[in-house]
């Protein structure tokens, strides 16, 4: 079992930053991907950016590439995504997953774990 936990959402002016956290224990993730997911009322979860802890590679969806940035930290455990610029419709529930494959896919059904998620308002 892995077990992650999220930390450092909270409201922002848009525009502004942010750096949310995910701090994952149990067994080890070094052959996991990661990723983040983030949720609004009514609408399905959509994935914002992953990485393969093994190897570091990245991905984004359009709509936050070149706005967000996902790392790992692995002496740590611990999964950081940087939001800069944000937008009122970044506002949502973010969510950190992993997957027990180190291939990254935007597919929430496909993660095996999940925190418990942190939000993140953006006003305008």
């Amino acid at each position: 079992q892995v077990q992650l936990v999220e930390s450092g959402g909270g409201l922002v002016q848009a525009g502004g930053s942010l750096r949310l956290s995910c701090a994952a224990s149990g067994r080890t993730v070094s052959n996991y991907a990661m990723a983040w997911f983030r949720q609004t009322p009514g609408k399905e979860r959509e994935f914002v950016a992953g990485i393969t802890w093994s190897t570091g590679t990245t991905d984004y969806s359009n709509s936050v590439k070149g706005r967000f940035a996902v790392s790992r930290d692995n002496a740590k455990n611990m999964l950081h995504l940087q939001l800069n610029s944000l937008k009122p419709e970044d506002t949502a529930v973010y969510y950190c997953a992993a997957r027990r494959l180190s291939v990254i896919v935007p597919t929430s059904s496909r993660y095996d774990y999940w925190g418990q998620g942190t939000q993140v308002t953006v006003s305008s």
